[in-house]
């Protein structure tokens, strides 16, 4: 898109997010890249001002609240050349008009990968230590555990298996390298040479989960990962097993979590449910085997300034007509979020 104007630019999102996600240098920086008025953030695309800046924009700066790209929106934005996403999955915001119209995609999709793998790295860590089991012990006994009761804690030599490579799984691969672990991997995408290279085994779905004593989800919500822990998957996992999953709630079956979790045999921390939030009266939210948390993972306050940052940098490529280093392509949508 190199021009000797710059191109026009409208944001379309919650306008809660603007300010976390273009603070003040930040903001300087897209309006010197880019004809844009911050004052207009569209979250109806059917307004007056709405229709009259998409008439005119060349570029749609995308977020949380933006409403769907569908056909009626895209008439609108005849001049459109780029939507750049500055959140994560961008499924639920395009339709198949923008893939045949051959609009340019990015998504800052692999920034909020990192607060995922570094919140997930912090679980598996704390996990190990049995950190949440000793917590609630010492509120009741007020007293130090015995050496028999910490005879199985710790993380050297931790068995961890991670399902799915996707970006937040493979940054959690490279987070998990410095640390004694025996980590294991499934991806039906990935073979075991890159599994390798990743620094873990490939290993079946099954294997995973019968030989590890931390299982934490990093796959994708698409139809063929839909309750993928089902009730005879989650018992493959090893008595006192724990569950990190903060990837979707649909990629595990509700009740049979929630037997599991209520017998006691496993442990989980969730940062996702389903549904999300959980009803007032599930019993997740009081077990002491359970550390749920409401979906925090991905980027929160400060941290929404690094999606910012990506679509700042993709727009400068494009103004100088250089290829998104984020794009997003239609057949990606087959196995990406």
């Amino acid at each position: 898109m190199p021009s000797a104007q710059l191109p026009r630019a409208v944001f379309a999102m919650d306008p809660v997010h603007l300010p976390l996600l273009f603070p003040p240098p930040l903001m300087t920086r897209l309006q010197q890249t880019a004809e844009i008025d911050t004052a207009l953030v569209v979250q109806d695309f059917t307004t007056p001002a709405a229709a009259s800046a998409l008439s005119r924009a060349e570029v749609l700066i995308t977020g949380w609240g933006c409403p769907r790209l569908d056909a009626e929106a895209l008439a609108a934005a005849p001049r459109l050349h780029a939507v750049l996403h500055a959140a994560g999955s961008v499924r639920s915001l395009i339709g198949e008009t923008l893939w045949d119209r051959g609009v340019t995609v990015s998504s800052a999709v692999t920034g909020n990968a990192l607060p995922v793998a570094e919140y997930t790295l912090a679980m598996i860590l704390l996990a190990g230590k049995d950190t949440f089991a000793h917590r609630e012990r010492f509120r009741d006994a007020h007293a130090y555990p015995s050496r028999a009761e910490t005879a199985a804690t710790g993380n050297l030599g931790r068995r961890i298996g991670i399902i799915g490579a996707s970006r937040v799984g493979r940054r959690l691969l490279e987070l998990l390298r410095p640390h004694d672990f025996a980590v294991s991997l499934y991806d039906p995408y990935v073979d075991t040479a890159e599994a390798a290279a990743l620094g873990a085994e490939l290993l079946s779905l099954e294997d995973l989960l019968s030989g590890s004593d931390i299982v934490s989800l990093h796959a994708p919500d698409i139809p063929e990962t839909h309750r993928m822990l089902d009730r005879e998957r989650l018992a493959l996992i090893r008595d006192g097993g724990v569950l990190i999953n903060t990837s979707r709630g649909a990629l595990v079956d509700p009740a049979a979590l929630t037997d599991e979790l209520v017998s006691g045999r496993l442990n989980a921390v969730l940062d996702v449910t389903e549904p999300e939030p959980l009803p007032a009266a599930s019993p997740l939210y009081s077990l002491p085997n359970v550390f749920l948390t409401p979906h925090i993972a991905g980027s929160l306050g400060n941290e929404l300034e690094r999606l910012g940052r990506i679509v700042v940098d993709e727009l400068e490529r494009l103004v100088a007509g250089l290829p998104p280093e984020h794009e997003v392509r239609h057949t990606d949508l087959v196995r990406v979020a």
